[in-house]
């Protein structure tokens, strides 16, 4: 049976090509959309490219000016930063909303706490603010640039194809983000992704008012506890905290125009009818 997800997603990318920015001699993939509206940049988890924000993309173009990306496969947090600023600068998105899932929302808390002149907004969604103890956990308690590929692969295999059981509401996610996982995202970047967060730095304090922080998150994370979760609340801080339901650890793609609407609103945008949780202060 064909998955609509993936059928979406690559019509998608067949019409948007990944585009490439090299920055500080990193080669970045991204998608840089639209003219008009605020600015909007996206950073996907371990798991995604510039493109897993696809739904979102086409919701927002013409409305928004947008810069999703994927990370080179060099460097860490710091770099990455860095690189980020850069292009900011380069695309002349000063004042951005930056939104990061997951090992993207500990990327986007670092970027607003150390460029708080270039960014005007934080969304730190699905995410942690502290790697703690994660080097005693695997994978990242592996040598995570010698290992071999195909054993960090088939860890992630392994956990997604118990949603493969069509049984679990997430099984066309698992199906697409094995893609992913064989092969969409190569070798390198796949090592730098793990290897970042294995060392990431200690996040600085956040400057940007709390109004202008969002932190969201889903009460079925399977990757994020609630004690992560309400870290992350305690250490962003945020104006309002959105809270999904059933929704996983990707609710971009499982939860397309309730996502989009909650970014219409913090974005300042008009939306419809379409609900999202509202959150709280």
């Amino acid at each position: 049976m064909s998955n609509p997800l993936i059928k979406d997603r690559d019509r998608f990318s067949a019409s948007h090509p990944e585009q490439r920015f090299v920055v500080n001699g990193r080669d970045w993939g991204g998608l840089r959309i639209g003219d008009n509206g605020p600015a909007l940049i996206l950073i996907p988890g371990t798991l995604g490219r510039s493109d897993i924000f696809w739904q979102q993309i086409e919701a927002l173009q013409g409305r928004a000016r947008i810069l999703s990306l994927s990370y080179p496969s060099e460097g860490g947090i710091r770099e990455w930063g860095e690189d980020i600023a850069a292009l900011i600068r380069q695309h002349k998105l000063e004042g951005a909303v930056i939104l990061g899932s997951s090992l993207g929302g500990y990327t986007a808390q670092y970027v607003a706490a150390t460029y708080p002149d270039l960014v005007d907004g934080l969304v730190a969604a699905n995410t942690l603010s502290s790697t703690g103890d994660i080097q005693n956990r695997l994978p990242y308690s592996l040598d995570l640039m010698a290992v071999p590929i195909d054993q960090l692969r088939q860890g992630f295999t392994n956990g997604l194809t118990q949603w493969c059981d069509g049984v679990s509401p997430y099984q066309q996610l698992a199906e697409l983000l094995l893609l992913e996982v064989g092969g969409r995202i190569p070798e390198g970047e796949m090592r730098a992704r793990l290897n970042a967060l294995k060392n990431a730095p200690v996040l600085p304090e956040q400057s940007l008012p709390e109004s202008n922080r969002w932190t969201i998150e889903s009460e079925d994370d399977h990757l994020i506890s609630a004690e992560m979760r309400e870290e992350v609340r305690t250490v962003v801080q945020p104006g309002r905290a959105f809270i999904f339901g059933e929704a996983s650890h990707f609710p971009y793609v499982t939860r397309p125009e309730n996502y989009t609407a909650m970014l219409e609103d913090i974005l300042g945008l008009e939306g419809g009818d379409v609900p999202f949780p509202k959150g709280s202060a």
